[in-house]
């Protein structure tokens, strides 16, 4: 790098050589220096004739110049810059920076925390109106006016039920399995090993069976809806949607609801009988009771509204799953961190509201007297 003197007030600054990265090239700070030991410099006129080689650090030292000669009101002209690198630049500072105030990172806290109250409460009613719009598309629905393809429907049962059946059948077995053997651990001290059966059977009609069911498939398929409906936010398909006069709603979110609350109180009524299998070959097995004693005791403490209880839970959960994933897939930013975000949303939030409705309804039952 080389300086001259021009006409009026003008600093000439040579370049010469290869400007590449792993090469060592002079620093915008030594040119800085030497236009502040000139004085009355109101022009920088950079030549690059006798450039060689040239990558991003040629562009890094033009662009910290032009800020340092912006900050100073001195012109800046690029003579003799290779074609390529003059349109990178000029791409490079067609639009100024963002000169807003940026918030200070050490806000008090109650700032933070008023700001926190704020983001809950407009996702709040976001949630609110969510919920609207679709109760709005099921009351539509069930006037034959909402537009559901039965294709869909049909689709999204086959991926939220049958699909689904492995992993369920995995999981509730290894639960049966651990509720035997916790059970049988204890009881064994008191003789009472038969009722192993009925721990077994109770914790999956009643409460394990349709959870267990639940969490997994937040995790199965509330994940998925949340990214494929976040995947179609970021490609703007649900914007053509609302734009051709279709409501994403009825033609995107009903049906995955529909499937997943049809079909999630027959996965939980088939994971009871796989986590009662469960019990059974640790009771069989372990606790040298016959198959026959453990079917009659099994019989004996489950009746029909232990099932019906359960298959109520199953139902809600697989409202809240469904409501969780297409929520946040709907509210999806336009990137792809924005659709991994929001399906980390859509799990957790399931499985948060999972935990919820098991609450209330079970202090429901309770105060029903079941």
């Amino acid at each position: 790098m080389t300086f001259g003197q021009g006409d009026g007030g003008k600093l000439v600054i040579g370049l010469e050589g290869d400007w590449v990265l792993e090469a060592r090239r002079p620093r915008t700070d030594e040119a800085t220096r030497e236009i502040e030991s000139r004085t009355a410099v109101t022009t920088v006129a950079v030549d690059g004739a006798a450039l060689g080689v040239w990558d991003t650090g040629l562009l890094t030292f033009l662009i910290e110049l032009d800020k340092y000669c912006r900050n100073r009101a001195i012109a800046l002209e690029a003579r003799e810059i290779p074609a390529g690198a003059r349109r990178l630049f000029d791409l490079a500072t067609a639009v100024p920076e963002y000169a807003g105030e940026d918030l200070p990172a050490d806000r008090p806290l109650l700032a933070r925390v008023g700001d926190a109250a704020l983001e809950t409460a407009s996702g709040f009613g976001a949630m609110l109106e969510f919920v609207g719009d679709v109760a709005i598309a099921l009351g539509r629905m069930t006037t034959g006016r909402a537009r559901v393809r039965k294709r869909d429907v049909a689709l999204f049962i086959q991926e939220a039920g049958f699909e689904a059946l492995p992993i369920v059948s995995l999981i509730s077995f290894l639960v049966g399995v651990i509720l035997a053997f916790i059970g049988a651990i204890q009881l064994s001290q008191f003789g009472a090993q038969i009722f192993v059966a009925n721990l077994v059977g109770l914790a999956m009609t009643r409460e394990m069976g349709a959870m267990m069911t639940a969490i997994i498939m937040a995790g199965r398929t509330g994940a998925a809806f949340a990214a494929q409906l976040g995947t179609m936010t970021v490609n703007e398909e649900i914007d053509a949607f609302r734009a051709a006069g279709v409501s994403p709603v009825e033609y995107l979110v009903l049906p995955r609801l529909i499937a997943l609350t049809v079909m999630m109180p027959l996965l939980a009524l088939y994971a009871d009988f796989v986590g009662i299998f469960g019990g059974m070959v640790v009771g069989v097995g372990l606790l040298d009771l016959s198959l026959v004693q453990y079917v009659e005791q099994s019989r004996e403490a489950l009746g029909p509204m232990h099932f019906i209880l359960g298959l109520i839970k199953a139902s809600v959960y697989g409202v809240v799953v469904a409501f969780a994933g297409c929520y946040y897939g709907m509210r999806s930013g336009r990137s792809a961190a924005a659709v991994g975000s929001a399906v980390t949303s859509a799990v957790v939030m399931g499985i948060l509201l999972i935990i919820v409705a098991s609450a209330v309804t079970t202090i429901l039952y309770n105060q029903l007297g079941f």
